[in-house]
């Protein structure tokens, strides 16, 4: 069941901004800093029909999470999280693909229904705006998100 309100501050956010109070804010867990190791999507979606997605899901996986682990110090231990964000965005793009090929609408013994594609990109796109909150993706969500401390000189430029 979800918690009323806002969803807490990052414990560093709230140090930096003065507000950080003993009884109202927390640490929070703290994870070692690795890099997430990409999976093996041959052994995750396995079989001949699922080469689509797998490209997908690879394609979202180096274009996404390297920047997550700079901007938002996505680390190992989180790695799950970011290969549900790659699947659901390559399910989703299953789905649409699917929905363009058939039609909203599918004519079955019963007459014309609604296509179960339909169900099934609501549902993932449901997850996906979900996922796309918690690690930051979007615009307002990504106002939340504290960029990790690199340490070393103070420009803040973590590209050179």
């Amino acid at each position: 069941m979800a918690v009323p309100g806002q969803k807490p501050k990052p414990h560093i956010q709230a140090v930096r901004e003065g507000t950080f109070r003993p009884d109202r804010n927390s640490e929070g867990a703290r994870f070692a800093p690795s890099e997430p190791v990409e999976p093996d999507w041959d052994e995750l979606l396995p079989g001949d029909s699922a080469e689509d997605v797998r490209g997908k899901a690879r394609d979202v996986w180096r274009r996404t999470i390297p920047a997550l682990v700079v901007a938002a110090g996505l680390t190992d231990s989180q790695r799950e999280t970011a290969i549900e964000y790659c699947l659901t965005v390559a399910r989703l793009w299953q789905a649409e693909r699917e929905l363009s090929r058939t039609g909203l609408v599918v004519e079955t013994e019963r007459g014309n229904v609604k296509s179960p594609w339909v169900t099934i990109a609501h549902q993932y796109r449901s997850h996906f705006r979900s996922l796309v909150g918690e690690l930051g993706l979007s615009p307002a969500s990504a106002t939340r998100i504290t960029p990790p401390d690199f340490g070393g000189d103070d420009d803040g430029d973590v590209f050179d």
